[in-house]
């Protein structure tokens, strides 16, 4: 979706846009002060057609002046992710220990620093001096590319390695527990019934995954119905 034609005074942003839940409430976050883009990649993910539909239905909803989807393989063929190699099955979230004690097989070595660097050569040639992305450290999968320090360093090569060194990555939600994104997304009237959190299902959601887990317990924390559909719902 574009709306390259209308003159705006606000500042531009690039929001990172998976489709999922968190990165929907980020986008909603930033339209509130900027003019935003959200980019989207299909990377070879189990459900990569879902999350790309789900990311531009979102993106319709709250209203991007564009939404650029980008397709890279490199995953895939590296393999090693549960999300990206047929070979690795997506596992059950754990009954008898707490969900990201230990970095999961659904982990996708160094996904974001490829996500952050696209963001980062599309914010530069816009003019963005923003970046928005979802990453939730608290009450998630535990993936080591969504820890604060993570990004501090990411931000030092953005000062280091671009024209100016002025952009600069807003992690909104790093420390916020799912059921407050969840109330914080009510708030903002992101569109939860457009996103998709899966790991492993298109149609219905699997419900026993790790970000399925994480999803129900987050609305049932908020006393919120998820208006995702489910296996067995």
């Amino acid at each position: 979706m574009k709306h390259e034609d209308v003159v705006s005074a606000r500042p531009s942003a690039v929001v990172s846009l998976s489709g999922g839940m968190d990165s929907s409430v980020c986008l909603a976050l930033a339209a509130r002060s900027y003019d935003v883009y959200a980019l989207h990649f299909s990377y070879g993910q189990r459900t990569e057609q879902r999350e790309l539909a789900s990311a531009r239905a979102v993106a319709d909803f709250v209203g991007v002046r564009q939404f650029l989807p980008l397709k890279i393989d490199l995953f895939r063929q590296i393999g090693g992710s549960a999300l990206t190699d047929a070979a690795i099955a997506v596992p059950e979230a754990p009954a008898t220990k707490k969900i990201g004690e230990e970095i999961p097989v659904t982990y996708v070595p160094f996904r974001n620093a490829h996500f952050l660097s696209a963001a980062v050569s599309w914010a530069e040639v816009i003019g963005a001096k923003a970046i928005f992305i979802g990453a939730v450290e608290q009450d998630s999968s535990g993936y080591p590319d969504c820890r604060p320090a993570y990004y501090a360093a990411f931000q030092q090569a953005i000062e280091t390695g671009t024209r100016d060194g002025k952009i600069q990555i807003h992690t909104p939600l790093i420390h916020m527990k799912k059921s407050e994104i969840v109330r914080l997304g009510l708030e903002l009237n992101a569109p939860f019934h457009l996103t998709w959190s899966c790991y492993s299902s298109q149609d219905r959601a699997c419900g026993v995954c790790d970000s399925c887990v994480l999803r129900l317990r987050a609305f049932a924390e908020g006393d919120v119905a998820d208006p995702v559909l489910y296996v067995g719902a």
